[in-house]
């Protein structure tokens, strides 16, 4: 899992092509994101989701993880909480994982939670669980999916 602010990301862009196309993309289009309800692809089998999500208070917010891809959550408008923890770590699991959907849902509790503003982002990678949306009101975000290939 990385935290960081978005001027400042460029560097993990060393990760992985992808990583630093999605990256490249934010930095380029701060401003002049897509519209809620809508998906943009980028490029290399990277997809960018805008939602704009209720926010939940914690105890309602479930850990989820991927297998297939990477996410990059990026707060567009509203500040959003995002639980963490270890998926090697994970026993709850509230479904079998779901191949065509790509994620598996979880019990368990969250280890750590980030805070994120806008100008902010969080990339988890598929040993990272995450809970998000967690707060009060609605928000707006992107959350870019990128490939593990």
């Amino acid at each position: 899992m990385i935290v960081s602010n978005l001027d400042d990301a460029a560097r993990y862009g060393a990760i992985s092509e992808r990583i630093a196309l999605a990256i490249d993309w934010l930095k380029a289009n701060t401003g002049n994101y897509p519209e809620p309800g809508t998906s943009v692809g980028i490029g290399m089998g990277v997809i960018v989701k805008s939602e704009s999500p209720m926010l939940v208070n914690r105890e309602m917010a479930r850990l989820e993880a991927h297998r297939k891809y990477i996410d990059i959550h990026v707060p567009v408008k509203g500040n959003e909480t995002i639980g963490w923890a270890p998926v090697a770590d994970l026993v709850h699991a509230l479904a079998p994982y779901d191949d065509d959907r790509d994620i598996a849902f979880y019990g368990d509790s969250a280890r750590s939670l980030l805070h994120l503003r806008p100008g902010q982002i969080a990339v988890f990678f598929p040993e990272d669980a995450h809970a998000p949306n967690i707060g009060i009101g609605l928000h707006t975000k992107l959350c870019v999916k990128i490939p593990c290939l």
